[in-house]
């Protein structure tokens, strides 16, 4: 199932969060050698994690991270405009209406529907916040992601070649997309609707209870 936790709330869920940024350094260090930084407790984190972002995480039948992608809007702090200036010719792209979409991870051996779901939350989250677009920093597996689901981004600038490059788009949750990417998650509409709607609710509750143990 989807779980939408703010940056806030992530220690009331302790198991979710550590295995979520024990993930994201096997998949963003080891894996493809990004030079991000990890630490003692073997978790990737940056600068963008304290700002409390929105996380959309998948939970496993265990509940513990399948994958996730974190949000956060475009009138604050965001890593294109920090990081990637040259990637968009120095233009600060900076919205109510469009939220910068980053960190997308998948757990080692995560289920096959996984990415399908990751991309269902992304839709929802720009459904229900009324959002235009995202703009995120990509490289050539994720755009493919990307287009695998309808999802054509708009590409603004390149470096790079070949597996080395990344780019920075802009891409919208089209209507036609969203009957593709529910029937590669396996999931219902409803179901889709009731995971966001439970989160937002228990985040707005969280301030009367105690933190999950576990």
């Amino acid at each position: 199932m989807l779980r939408y936790i703010y940056g806030n709330d992530l220690d009331r869920y302790p198991l979710l969060r550590d295995t979520m940024f024990r993930d994201r350094a096997d998949q963003f260090s080891h894996r493809l050698k990004w030079d991000v930084s990890v630490d003692s407790a073997g978790f990737e984190r940056d600068e963008y994690d304290d700002m409390n972002p929105l996380y959309a995480i998948w939970v496993t039948e265990a509940g513990i991270h399948g994958g996730s992608m974190r949000f956060l809007p475009t009138v604050g702090p965001t890593m294109v405009h920090d990081h990637f200036p040259q990637l968009t010719g120095g233009v600060h792209i900076e919205s109510p209406l469009i939220w910068e979409c980053t960190r997308f991870c998948l757990a080692p051996q995560s289920a096959r529907n996984v990415t399908a779901g990751l991309v269902l939350a992304a839709g929802e989250i720009m459904e229900n916040f009324h959002l235009s677009h995202f703009v995120g920093v990509f490289d050539p597996r994720m755009e493919r992601i990307y287009r695998m689901f309808g999802l054509n981004p708009d590409v603004i600038g390149t470096d790079g070649t070949g597996a080395a490059q990344i780019g920075v788009g802009l891409w919208e949750m089209k209507k036609s997309a969203w009957p593709v990417i529910l029937k590669r998650a396996g999931v219902s509409r409803k179901d889709s609707r009731e995971w966001f709607r439970q989160s937002i609710y228990a985040a707005a509750q969280q301030v009367n209870r105690e933190p999950e143990v576990a």
